[in-house]
This record gives structure tokens, sequence and C-alpha cells, in this order.
């Protein structure tokens, strides 16, 4: 990758020389070195190694000028002489010496140098992920197989990248303005700085022929990675550090990147203004925008990130102020790169990293995010998308299953290169678990019935009504197993688990609902209308469950239906155990539950309860006698005694 990365668009001052000692010119080299001048400092160094000037200082550089331009194979041969020199070397050293070596195939060697890094970087988290999972190669073989890969066909000899969809066009990054002989290189890549292009979207997602993309956004210095608001109006992009004409600096006298905003007036881009949170000291690039629009996802080295660049997220407040960015977490970041985030429509996040165990360089990655806002388990896409080489810039379209990713893989017609995809396969398997609701006496069809879908822990997922032939849907998971509640005033509440197969496919849950036959009255049990036999508590506990408290909503909910009911709630426990210390525990559980009810609204004077730990038993097993696991769950019991109306 010869332009893409958090500091892959940096502006570099260079200076030419006429240096004629071995030394000097080395000396001169570490000053271009040190401004990211990166091929410039080859050229040198790579000319005195040549004539047998070496060193470790050499090889190191030569290693990391190659490794952050994404020629790794490059890289590779120069981190092997630095290793053959010695190997007392920073932990880096040996991460991209094994990344490196990764992109030519040498993958044991590659462990072997990773194994290593492990032993004197204990705690850095890629020794830790490549540790926990030495098998990665086989999990990726797995995920592989799934894309119907070609060249977008709108790609040119030099750096092509970064794609984002506006108003059916495809609008991405490219180095292919050369203009006239004045026209300024960027010292890293030896590229021409980057514009926006547009081309529009054919059949299939086919782009046309490109032309750039507006003279307002477009500047002397770099721009890239758009993002769009679903309107159109609104574009988010990177860029050098220049507005109006004026350029900015860091400490070292470095123009680093920026996100700026602009917005659509009259067909013309306007108001271009830098973010709030971005810093003349420290880079922020590679917007993406929440399918709600109100977080971006960016990468950055701002403080607080814990290695080469980080992903974070800002909300966006409704009066188009920013809130304080957040560190996505150690889930997604590693003490690596971790660069061009892209979020979906299904709450999934797709980012480049060459921190997660991957085939060399930066890999496309996808972590699922939990309705907590906490990431899944991260997942390597696969070797159709990911190679050997840099592949980043992901884009999904989730409903055609087509978009657009970048590469400097071989056999590409430029330095990086925009591909296009179709998925054929989904990473994650997915299951459809449906079902009709019907009465279970006469089988009609039972519509507006409510179907809540809870985890195997008992968390709601989702919930949904049943349609006007009463039928329900949930996409699932593979392998998982899930509590279905169905509930429908005038029928008793039903609760069945179901556990999914492990293929992509259909699950069928058919559920019956019975006519609520429960008479509401003084003297009853009113646990027995919904067939609660217990609350459920923990071993030698008294906290309530949450299988306890989806029960006690249903109490909950009579109780508010009617407002003068009073309730004697009792607690019973089997035998086993001593006399005294039953009794306690089932006087906690009585109180417990007593206490969440009045949590949940219930008026005190409602309310009362005890424990009678063994004194009730319903049949023969006390203590002494030999009875079944069932036998004793009948004595284990809860009852809503119905005191008053």
């Amino acid at each position: 990758m010869k332009n893409i990365t958090l500091f892959y668009i940096i502006l570099i001052s260079v200076f030419s020389f006429n240096i004629y000692s071995q030394k000097a010119k080395v000396i001169a080299a570490d000053k271009k070195y040190e401004k990211y001048a990166y091929i410039d400092a080859i050229k040198t160094y790579e000319k005195v190694a040549e004539k047998g000037y070496k060193s470790a200082d050499i090889f190191e550089k030569l290693g990391n000028s190659y490794y952050f331009n994404g020629e790794l194979d490059k890289a590779a041969k120069w981190y092997g002489e630095l290793f053959a020199m010695t190997t007392d070397l920073e932990p880096v050293y040996y991460y991209r010496y094994s990344q490196s070596l990764r992109s030519i195939g040498e993958n044991a060697k590659a462990d072997q140098i990773l194994d290593k890094f492990n032993q004197i970087a204990a705690n850095d988290s890629r020794g830790t992920l490549f540790k926990k999972n030495r098998n990665y190669l086989d999990e990726i073989k797995a995920n592989s197989g799934r894309y119907q890969i070609e060249n977008a066909g709108i790609n040119s000899k030099y750096s092509d990248y970064g794609t984002a969809i506006y108003s059916n066009k495809i609008v991405f990054t490219s180095a292919r303005d050369t203009g006239n002989l004045g026209q300024r290189k960027h010292a890293w890549t030896n590229q021409h700085f980057t514009n926006l292009y547009s081309a529009d979207l054919g059949d299939n997602m086919t782009p046309n022929s490109p032309k750039k993309f507006d003279k307002h956004i477009n500047s002397k210095f770099n721009e890239a990675t758009p993002t769009f608001t679903k309107d159109g109006k609104t574009v988010y992009f990177t860029r050098n550090n220049y507005i109006d004409g004026k350029k900015g600096k860091d400490a070292n006298k470095i123009t680093l990147i920026k996100i700026y905003k602009a917005t659509l007036e009259n067909e013309k881009w306007i108001n271009i203004s830098e973010l709030p949170f971005n810093s003349d000291n420290y880079s922020t690039a590679h917007p993406a925008l929440s399918p709600d629009e109100k977080i971006l996802y960016f990468s950055s080295d701002m403080p607080g990130t814990s290695g080469q660049s980080d992903i974070f997220k800002v909300q966006i407040n409704e009066d188009g102020t920013f809130g304080t960015p957040e560190n996505l977490g150690n889930t997604i970041n590693t003490e690596g790169r971790e660069t061009f985030p892209f979020v979906t429509d299904e709450n999934e996040i797709y980012f480049a990293s060459d921190g997660h165990p991957g085939l060399g360089g930066l890999d496309v990655f996808v972590s699922k995010m939990n309705s907590n806002g906490a990431f899944g388990e991260v997942q390597n896409v696969g070797t159709d998308v990911n190679s050997p080489m840099d592949d980043f810039a992901y884009l999904i379209d989730t409903k055609s299953r087509r978009g657009f990713f970048s590469s400097n893989r071989a056999g590409g017609q430029g330095f990086d290169d925009i591909y296009k995809f179709l998925e054929t396969r989904r990473l994650v398997c997915e299951q459809l678990l449906y079902g009709e609701i019907t009465d279970l006496a006469t089988a009609e069809i039972l519509s507006d019935a409510k179907i809540s879908l809870y985890d195997s822990r008992f968390n709601l997922i989702k919930n949904t009504v049943s349609d006007e032939k009463g039928n329900y849907s949930f996409a699932v998971e593979c392998g998982e197993t899930y509590n279905v509640r169905a509930e429908k005033t005038d029928y008793t509440t039903k609760e069945q688990k179901i556990t999914i197969a492990k293929d992509n496919g259909k699950t069928h849950l058919p559920i019956a609902l019975e006519k609520a036959q429960c008479k509401v009255a003084v003297g009853d049990d009113l646990g027995k209308c919904f067939g609660i036999k217990m609350i459920y508590f923990d071993f030698d506990k008294s906290d309530i469950r949450v299988e306890a408290a989806i029960d006690l909503e249903k109490i909950l909910d009579v109780m508010n239906q009617y407002p003068n009911m009073k309730l004697d709630i009792r607690s019973h426990t089997d035998s086993r155990g001593t006399f005294k210390y039953n009794e306690a525990l089932s006087d906690r559980r009585a109180k417990s539950t007593i206490k969440w009810l009045i949590k949940n609204g219930v008026n005190k004077n409602r309310l009362i309860g005890k424990g009678y730990g063994e004194n009730q038993l319903v049949n023969r097993c006390a203590d002494g006698v030999e009875c079944t696991e069932e036998e004793h769950q009948l004595n284990r019991r809860s009852e809503f005694i119905i005191t008053d109306l």
C-alpha cells in the first residue's frame, strides 16, 4: 500500500543535496527519513549499503521505509539483513519482520519470529492474539471463497483507493492528476498529491469513466476518503492540514492530516471547515458515518491511542456540534495500525488492521456491534479480499452484497487499485427463525401477538408482532440457543426454548397459545394462572435471576390491572438441608421477591410474605425419605396467594 494508512498523506518538504562522503550521505538520508521522505531516503540508503557501508540503523530504516510504503517483500529483505546482524532489537521490529515474512509466504518463519516477539513483549495484544489463536490461518481459510472479485475498471497506473457512494456515484481517491511539469510529488511515496474523483455507477455497481469530483474540495495538497450523508448535502473528507490558503504544521514542522467538512449549496461544495477535535499535533483521517448519521468513526493517533493508529468514534449532536472522541477499545484496536472504518446498517464494523492475525500487511476484518455498544469477535474476511499485501477501505451495500475495497496486491494496474466484489456467502452463519401463532384449541390464526426473542441468558434481543396470517420471524445465528416468548390478550403467555441448527437455513417454531382459564379470586394462587411453579434463584442465593424477573413481570402486569389486589407471597424449599437453614433461605427469597415488586412500582402495603422452608411439603419427601429429583422439585415452589381484590 503506497499512500493510504494514517500517515500516508503527510506533507513533506524535500531538499536536494550534494554530499560526497558516505557518512554525510547517511546523515542527509536520516534527515529525509525523519521527515517521512521515504522514497529519497531509500535511494540513498540502498546506494550506501551497496558500497559496503552497512549498519543496523540503515537496515532498520530501509525496512521501515518499505514497510510504511506497503512494499512488504522489500521490507522483508532489509529486515532479514537487520536480524542477520543483530537480534538485540526493539520488539516492534520482530512484529514488522513477521508481517513482512508473511507477505512473501514464509509463514512458518513468521510464526517463529512472532513467538519471539511474544516472549519480549508479553503484554502486547498482537502477540496475545496470535498466541490465543495459532490456528488463525485455518480460520481465514474457512472464511474464504465467499467473493467474486474483479478490477473496478477505474484504476490508473498511479495510486487509486478509498471509495464512497454518493448520488449513485462512486467517489474515490487518486494520484492520477500529474498536471504539468511543475506538479509536485509526495516525498513519502514519490506519487503526485491525491484528489477526489467520481464515476457514475451502472448495473451491478459497475463504475463508468471517472472525472474530478469538485474543484472547491480538491486543493493543491492531498484529499482522500470521503463519506457523505444520505441526503447528499454534507461530506466529511481527509485532507492535509491546509485551509483558506494556510498550511499548518506540528512541533517538528510536519504537515499532518485532518478531517474536514463541507456542505452542498447550489451544486457547489462550500463552507469547508475542519472538525473541532482536529489538532496540528496529531492526525485524524478516513471518516465513516453510522447508518443513522449520529456517530462519526475515524482513524487517529491522538492521545489515548493504543498503537500507531486506532479507530475512534464521536457523537454528532442535533445542533451539528460534536462530542468527545472515544477510542473503540482493545477488542478492535491493537498496538499496530487500525484504520479505514466502515459501518453497515447491520451493525457491523469493517476495518483494516495489521495488528490482528492476518496474511501480512493490512487485512480487512469485521466485528458485530452489540446493542450495548460492545464489539463481538473480530474476524478476518478471508483470502478473496485479503492478500499478503495491504488490503483496506472495504465498503459493502448490504442489500445487493456488492461493494469495493482497495489493495496493492500483485497483478494490479497501479500502486494501489480499487476492486469491486460480489459477496456470495455471508461470513457469519445465519438462520431464519420463523413460525405461526395459533389458538391451541381451534387452530385459529392469531395476529397481533407479541413475540419476544431472548438469548440463552434471557437478555432481550428484539420484539416483533405476528402479522395478519399469524406469522413471525427473526434473523438468528447458527448454533445458538434462544428463548421465544409469545403473549396475547386473553391468552396464557407461553415461552419455548429452541436451539438453532449449525448450518445456514431456516428453523420452524410454531407456537399455539391457550385461552386464559384462570379466574382471579381471593384465595387463588396467581402464579398458577401463568404456570409459575417457582421463582428461580442461584444456588444458596436470594438475588432475583433474569428468568425469575420474566415471571415476575407477569405478576406485576396483573397487579397493575387490579390496583386493589393484595398478595401473600410464600416461598418453599424441599427437605434437603437443615430445617433452620431452609426456613431462613426461603424467607430471604420471599422478601427478595417482594422487594423486586416494590422496586417496580407496587405499593408495599399490597404485599406480605414469608418463607416456610420445608414446613409445607406437598408429598412424602420429608427428611430421610429417598425421593427423585422431580419429586423434590414439587416442594421447591413459590405461591402468590390473592388476599384481597
